[in-house]
Formats: structure tokens, C-alpha cells, sequence
């Protein structure tokens, strides 16, 4: 099978993939997005398995028929009710919704712009966005959508199809072809919170929210607003992280690139070394606290690996080391 390089409106050629996110590579990774799910039933090793299966409520229930009780009927679905006026046990009959709305929160922010690694964080949130809207739409599932960078918000309503899928990433193509080391400083770092209120009414019961990002801007209005729609939703938080940001390491002066621009600086430098620590460290504690109070599974993914091994990974898919 021979694939051809899909190339995104505007897009000016040779961008290193590694840098900026590929329209191509990210319709690729459809053929990746396979040995995990998220739906309640979890393999033994899977962060959803255990406490956080039970949070996972999975597709809705419709209700479907009022008939007499047979041998073998969950008693938790008699309705006494019925059964007081029929004079015999009745149970109310529920079926499966054939699919559930999936939204994917997406950071592609300026501070997403960064990493030492395999790839940027931005582009690290951009593949974790295909494989889970890839994996969506193979589960049967519609996917929507809302991407944001420091200003604007894009938003694209659940829908089951393939072109659909093309929508949501070729919107985080866009908003990730607009970073650049130029950019001024962050025009409003609690947008992550803008993007959760205009959801509210749209994820109204029995959603799968998926926040992919950092963790910047996280606060405790961001805290309110997951509180509420977790509590009729499923939430699952997936932060990208760069090994760096966690420890600076000490080896003087180094030289950032976005592949055009370059920056010096002093990667010895103390009070650069506490305020890198210190930042991730920060983010890092508000999205466990609100893991920990919510029940809401906490992804981490780093900028070091291949994103599909690692989802793969954390979902309970046992990797052997040829693999890896």
C-alpha cells in the first residue's frame, strides 16, 4: 500500500514533522490506533482498570420495554411500581446506545510550543488527538471536537464519519501551523476554561471529554467547571509533558529552535533551573488534585516516545521489548 503526503491548506512545504504537526502522518496513525479503548471494560493493566473503570459509564441507555420478569433478570431493574399494579414482578428493559458523542479538548497554545526530544508537545497532543479520534470512530463512537490556542476556540459538534475525523485534525493543523518562537507571550492562559464553558450545554449526559494538553491554565474555575461535567459525563485527562521540563539539565548554554528562529540561553542558570522545576511541578499538582477529587484518569505522555506505543502502554496493552 502506498500512501501520498496530505498537505494542509496554506501549508508551506518541508516543515519538519517533528516541529510542526503533518496532515499526512496524522491520517497514518489510523492504522495505529488499535489495541486500546475507552470503554468501561479494561485489560487487568490498564489506567482505566480498578477504581477508574467504575467512573466510566460508557454509552447511554435507552429505555426500551416494561414486560414480565424471567429467571436470570437483573432485580435492580424491577419496577416495583408496575409490579404493584400488574400484581406481578415487572422489569423495565434498557438497550445500548448505538453510539455516544466523544469530545477531544485541544491545547495547541504557545506554551505547547516545546520540546527536547522526539517532538514538540504541541505536536505530541496533536498525534494523542488522531489516535483517539481514529480510535473513536472505529468504536462506532462520534467525535467533535474544540481546539484553542491563546485566543480563539474552534469548535466541531460530534459526528460519526470519516471526514469528520479529517475536520478535527485538520483544525489542529491549523491552530499548530500558527506557533512559532516569534509569538508574543500568552494572550490568555485561562482560555482552557472558555473552551469548558461553551461545552457545558453541549455535553449534557453520557460524553467521553478528553482534555489533552499540558496542564497550563489550570485553576480552580477549571476545577468547577470538570467537577460539572464529570457529573454526568466520563472525563479523562491526558497530559503531555517534555523530560525537561521536569529537571533542566545542567550543561550551560544551549540553543532553541523552532526550525527557523533560534534562542541562546544558560541551562545553568539557578534561578532558570527552579522557575523550569517549579512550573512543572505546579502544573503537574493541579491536574493530579483534580485527579485524585474527581476520579478522573490521569494520562501522562511524554514527547520522548512514540504516542501510540505509549497509549497502547497505559491502556493495558502489553508491548513486548522488539515492539516497543
Amino acid at each position: 500500500m502506498q500512501f501520498t503526503r496530505v498537505r494542509a491548506r496554506g501549508e508551506p512545504p518541508h516543515r519538519d514533522p517533528r516541529v510542526y504537526a503533518d496532515l499526512g502522518e496524522l491520517v497514518r496513525l489510523q492504522f495505529e490506533a488499535q489495541g486500546f479503548s475507552f470503554l468501561p471494560r479494561q485489560p487487568l493493566h490498564s489506567v482505566l482498570h480498578g477504581r477508574h473503570a467504575s467512573r466510566l459509564r460508557g454509552r447511554g441507555l435507552n429505555f426500551e420495554e416494561l414486560r414480565g420478569y424471567l429467571p436470570g433478570d437483573d432485580i435492580r431493574n424491577v419496577d416495583w411500581r408496575a409490579t404493584a399494579r400488574a400484581g406481578e414482578p415487572q422489569v423495565r428493559v434498557y438497550t445500548e446506545e448505538r453510539d455516544r458523542p466523544v469530545w477531544l479538548l485541544v491545547n495547541q497554545r504557545q506554551a505547547m510550543f516545546f520540546g527536547s526530544r522526539e517532538r514538540m508537545k504541541s505536536v505530541t497532543a496533536a498525534e494523542a488527538t488522531a489516535l483517539a479520534a481514529w480510535r473513536v470512530l472505529g468504536a462506532g463512537d462520534r467525535v467533535g471536537a474544540m481546539v484553542f490556542d491563546d485566543s480563539d476556540i474552534v469548535t466541531i459538534r460530534p459526528q460519526r464519519s470519516r471526514n469528520q475525523v479529517m475536520r478535527v485534525l485538520g483544525a489542529v493543523v491549523e491552530k499548530n501551523h500558527r506557533l512559532h518562537a516569534g509569538n508574543p507571550g500568552p494572550a490568555d492562559p485561562a482560555i482552557i476554561n472558555e473552551a469548558l464553558r461553551r461545552l457545558l450545554p453541549l455535553a449534557r449526559h453520557d460524553c467521553l471529554v478528553c482534555v489533552i494538553g499540558d496542564g497550563s491554565g489550570v485553576d480552580e474555575e477549571t476545577t468547577r467547571l470538570i467537577t460539572r461535567l464529570n457529573a454526568h459525563n466520563d472525563c479523562l485527562f491526558v497530559m503531555v509533558y517534555d523530560p525537561v521540563e521536569a529537571r533542566l539539565p545542567r550543561v550551560g548554554r544551549l540553543t532553541a529552535s523552532d526550525g527557523e528562529r533560534r534562542l541562546a540561553f544558560n541551562s545553568s542558570d539557578r534561578r532558570l533551573q527552579e522557575d523550569f522545576a517549579a512550573d512543572f511541578q505546579d502544573r503537574l499538582d493541579a491536574l493530579r488534585k483534580l485527579s485524585r477529587r474527581q476520579a478522573i484518569p490521569l494520562l501522562p505522555v511524554s514527547t520522548a516516545e512514540r504516542v501510540a506505543g505509549q497509549v497502547r502502554r497505559l491502556l493495558g496493552h502489553r508491548v513486548t521489548a522488539s515492539r516497543a
